[in-house]
């Protein structure tokens, strides 16, 4: 399982979100063809992602839909609930609080720190935000294992250092800047400015060259 690729990874919770729109749909079988379609894939990559993790489907009859998304429910380890504090009560915290689908998934957000004194006390969310001083004993009394950083960059690699120390098993970083942590912490960092940076780098390739103007 350690040499699973995150691309693969990525595909699968692809997958998932196709088989829970095809349930809904009322599907009951869906062939790899098919999910590939879904996906702008091939349907060779498909059946490879799946042989990852055992065999799910019968030779020309395709895969149950209800029986494939709980096996990938269940690869993706959201068979059960994840408790997480949000570290950062600014925009980009208060947007991620107000989104309900996380705990849709299973991810309870339980806890949001911030270190700003005119922001500890406040409602967010429907939570109070605390001082980011008493993270770790709060993430001991709630069981917390999942850590999101919506600080500024500046003070991203403390918070990352707060989190880890506390024994946050998995941090979800979106400030814009490489973080260290220990091997025994799992990484994810959402940079949305890099992301605008390459559709930036793909539009402006993608655009005729300018003619100059004739003297």
């Amino acid at each position: 399982m350690s040499q699973i690729s995150q691309s693969t990874v990525r595909r699968l919770s692809h997958y998932y979100r196709v088989l829970e729109e095809v349930e809904t749909e009322g599907g009951r079988v869906i062939s790899s063809r098919r999910l590939a379609e879904r996906e702008g894939i091939t349907s060779a990559q498909v059946r490879k992602d799946l042989s990852c993790f055992g065999s799910f489907g019968r030779r020309g009859l395709g895969y149950d839909v209800a029986h494939l998304r709980e096996e990938i429910r269940a690869i993706l380890g959201l068979g059960r609930r994840w408790r997480v504090a949000v570290v950062g009560a600014g925009n980009v915290g208060a947007a991620l609080l107000a989104y309900r689908g996380f705990a849709r998934q299973g991810f309870d957000v339980v806890a949001v720190f911030d270190r700003e004194p005119s922001r500890i006390g406040a409602r967010l969310g429907g939570l109070v935000v605390q001082d980011v001083a008493s993270l770790p004993a709060v993430v001991a009394r709630e069981g917390i294992e999942i850590g999101v950083i919506a600080t500024p960059v500046s003070a991203a690699q403390d918070v990352a250092d707060r989190l880890a120390a506390a024994g946050v098993r998995g941090i979800l970083n979106f400030a814009p800047r490489k973080l260290f942590v220990p091997a025994r912490v799992t990484l994810r960092t959402v940079d949305m400015a890099m992301e605008f940076e390459g559709l930036s780098f793909a539009l402006a390739r993608a655009q005729p060259p300018r003619r100059r103007a004739r003297g």
